[in-house]
């Protein structure tokens, strides 16, 4: 599989948010980088073509979870910044290595984005639910079928996350006074 350079900008761009946000010390530098790493997250689902599970971390990741940690922040003292950056311990950063490393060596595996020939896409599955989704669900979308028929449980325990991560955030946004 051979990366666009889209796809490798935003994996650029993903790996700066993540090292800003684990090595930065000001906090709330630390949860915007969150924030812009969530998005980036978000749109390269959207680009795996993968948007149910894009919307789920735009709204989970870089939306509420960014008003989670600010309002946690606005509530917090700011520590003393006399450093830009946290010191890192050598054997995580060996230990993240090697697992960067493996994870990265996988990637050549991968069939390319829309690969007709690929097993997930040109699978009996696949096929079946091309086949199927129409007549058996009386829906006019197949993803909406898979979504809402043949994955009806997993999406609702999608949506319950989310829904219960709403509630949540509106629950402690209602308690805050904000001066």
């Amino acid at each position: 599989m051979t990366l666009t350079v889209l796809e490798g900008t935003l994996l650029l761009f993903i790996l700066g948010c993540a090292l800003g946000a684990a090595l930065l010390r000001d906090t709330l530098a630390s949860v915007m980088s969150f924030a812009a790493y969530s998005l980036g997250v978000s749109i390269l689902w959207l680009i795996l073509q993968a948007p149910d599970v894009g919307l789920t971390e735009a709204a989970v990741g870089a939306g509420i979870m960014t008003v989670l940690l600010l309002v946690a922040l606005a509530n917090t003292v700011t520590p003393n910044a006399d450093r830009l950056l946290e010191s890192i311990n050598p054997r995580t950063l060996v230990l993240v290595g090697g697992f960067v490393l493996v994870m990265g060596a996988t990637v050549p595996a991968l069939p390319a984005i829309g690969d007709p020939t690929a097993p997930v896409v040109g699978g009996e599955v696949t096929q079946y639910y091309l086949d199927n989704a129409y007549k058996q669900t009386d829906v006019k979308n197949a993803v909406t079928a898979v979504l809402a028929a043949y994955r009806g449980f997993d999406t609702l325990g999608e949506a319950v996350v989310v829904f219960a991560a709403g509630v949540a955030a509106l629950t402690v946004l209602r308690r805050e006074v904000f001066a």
